[in-house]
């Protein structure tokens, strides 16, 4: 058993620093409620925000679809070890149009039967593994998988926006949301 050595447990709107609100309510009236991780978040408005923008900038702007992106967040949270990310991004994913097969290898580890998609997250595995000093073959299956190579500066900023809540996350202990219970992974 692991002992926590801070305390950074989710907090509620009322609970978190002025800054950190209009984000935790944005959410709240979005979703219907704030993940945990988001709680968790809150104790650093600066975080909170960096999250909530990337977020935000990688639904507007992306090259990746939103499932592309999904697929690739799954792929990037089980490299880290994340199972809080897994999880939530598990129902994320079915939401966004992954099929419970694809969904179910990606948690795996195991390739995928569309080749697109497997272009991509092994794209995005090979970043994390590599710190991003990825060149050759990799990127060449990259691009012959149907990316355009500025597609790899979304793969970058979905490992960027990753490692925030992969590590916030592997700090806090963030307890898992009932409403991704159903897809805990445990690694």
């Amino acid at each position: 058993m692991t002992t926590k050595t801070i305390d950074l447990l989710p907090l509620t709107a009322a609970e978190a620093p002025s800054a950190a609100r209009p984000v935790l309510e944005r959410t709240a009236e979005m979703y219907g409620f704030t993940p945990n991780l988001l709680g968790v978040l809150a104790h650093s408005p600066a975080a909170l925000h960096a999250y909530a923008s990337v977020n935000e900038s990688l639904g507007r702007h992306s090259h990746l679809s939103r499932t592309e992106q999904q697929a690739a967040i799954l792929a990037i949270s089980v490299e880290n070890g994340c199972t809080y990310c897994v999880a939530a991004h598990s129902v994320a994913a079915q939401q966004a149009g992954l099929d419970d097969e694809a969904i179910d290898a990606l948690r795996d580890g195991r390739s995928l039967d569309d080749p697109r998609l497997e272009a991509l997250t092994a794209f995005a595995r090979r970043v994390v593994e590599k710190r991003g000093w990825v060149r050759g073959d990799a990127l060449d299956a990259f691009v012959a998988g149907g990316f355009e190579p500025a597609a790899a500066l979304d793969v970058i900023t979905l490992v960027a926006l990753k490692t925030l809540s992969n590590y916030t996350n592997h700090i806090a202990e963030t307890p898992l949301d009932e409403v991704f219970a159903s897809r805990r992974w445990n690694g």
